[in-house]
């Protein structure tokens, strides 16, 4: 049994799509069984909400009188990259305000536009015979500009690792805050809903698939930044290491603060929680035995963060449902484990991508073109030119 895009989007234009999220699958499939799953269910929604550093907004700001050709660009005291056009700006998620340090970033400025704040931009330039100003400061919002849309390098790790602290010291990282002596281990996944769990030999996610970004609908713009499938995988497809990422854009305008936030990482810096939600349709019973993975078929590594050099010491293997428990063993040791990637919130995504699309308000698109199935990973090593 094989189904399209087209034959699921004409039932939802119909009214008798049936859908489910990546929760409810799993139990759906066990009880009807695989050949009855695919033949009924249509869509799976599939959901992640956690810290996504690799993030940004484009801005265009509109042309004020006299004309300017931004050279610096600072919102809310954030610096904004300008090297792009007259009164373009890309504003990166973890760039730190110039006053207010590790409080404030580029993070909350998208936070705040997209909430209908007022953001003050102040703009220098150099001077030209065609933008004579060189100075501007004002006001803006997310309705006085012209565009603003999210467009995010890497999103939505297929997977990710965890983390652990075997020093004597308290460290501060990415990953959370970590305790000494193995006082707890810390991972950042959605899991049995994440899309690209449900979807690991990128059979249905692909550049033009359509996803719920923030509150509203975007795209998959490319394959992420550090996209690196890799070749060791479990039997169910689950990728042992981080795997694929994805590049997503959408109207920032129309983003919900409710699925973007902005948070600071005590002794890191300033991060930005992103919502994406993506429906996966039931093309074919293969993908039903992807799609009805549970918490504890999927296995990420617990790396010690503690050691700062590129091949941190591993301490095994490790399912989410034991890292959801609360408590896992590291030699013979009992554990804490918290999570930084909020189940909940994701969990809540899915359902609002379900009833957007049992209401006919989201349609599913065919994939432009694949993601890499295969994608080499370099790491930097400080070469002298002459090894070049």
């Amino acid at each position: 049994m094989t189904r399209t895009i087209e034959e699921i989007n004409e039932k939802i234009k119909n009214g008798k799509v049936v859908v489910l999220n990546a929760e409810e699958i799993i139990d759906y499939a066990e009880k009807k069984g695989i050949k009855r799953t695919a033949k009924e269910v249509d869509v799976v929604t599939t959901a992640t909400f956690s810290p996504m550093c690799s993030s940004g907004a484009f801005l265009n700001f509109g042309h004020s009188d006299p004309p300017i050709k931004m050279t610096r660009v600072l919102l809310n005291d954030v610096p904004a990259y300008a090297g792009i056009a007259a009164v373009d700006a890309y504003i990166g998620a973890t760039e730190l305000s110039e006053t207010e340090g590790l409080n404030y970033g580029g993070a909350h400025v998208i936070e705040d536009l997209i909430s209908g704040k007022p953001i003050k931009l102040r703009a220098t330039s150099a001077g030209t015979d065609c933008y004579p100003r060189r100075e501007i400061e004002t006001y803006i919002t997310k309705d006085t500009i012209n565009q603003a849309y999210l467009f995010n390098p890497r999103n939505a790790y297929q997977n990710y690792t965890a983390a652990t602290n075997s020093s004597n010291r308290t460290i501060h990282t990415y990953m959370g805050k970590l305790l000494p002596n193995f006082g707890n281990v810390t991972y950042c996944s959605a899991g049995q809903l994440s899309p690209l769990l449900n979807d690991p030999y990128y059979r249905t996610i692909g550049i033009g698939t359509r996803i719920f970004l923030a509150g509203s609908q975007g795209y998959v713009s490319w394959h992420g930044t550090q996209h690196n499938p890799g070749k060791e995988r479990l039997p169910n497809g689950t990728p042992a290491g981080l795997a694929g990422t994805l590049a997503v854009i959408g109207n920032l305008k129309e983003m919900s603060p409710e699925y973007l936030r902005a948070c600071t990482f005590r002794g890191y810096g300033v991060t930005i929680f992103i919502g994406i939600g993506v429906p996966i349709p039931v093309i074919d019973e293969e993908m039903v035995e992807f799609l009805k993975i549970r918490d504890e078929d999927i296995y990420t590594e617990i790396f010690d963060y503690s050691v700062q050099r590129r091949n941190r010491p591993s301490y095994g293997k490790v399912n989410y449902r034991e890292l959801r428990s609360g408590k896992i063993k590291i030699k013979g040791k009992s554990i804490q484990t918290g999570s930084i990637s909020s189940y909940f919130k994701a969990l809540e995504i899915s359902n609002v991508l379900k009833q957007e699309i049992k209401k006919g308000k989201f349609y599913l698109t065919n994939y432009v073109a694949p993601l890499p199935a295969e994608e080499k990973y370099n790491t930097l090593d400080i070469l002298s030119r002459e090894e070049l």
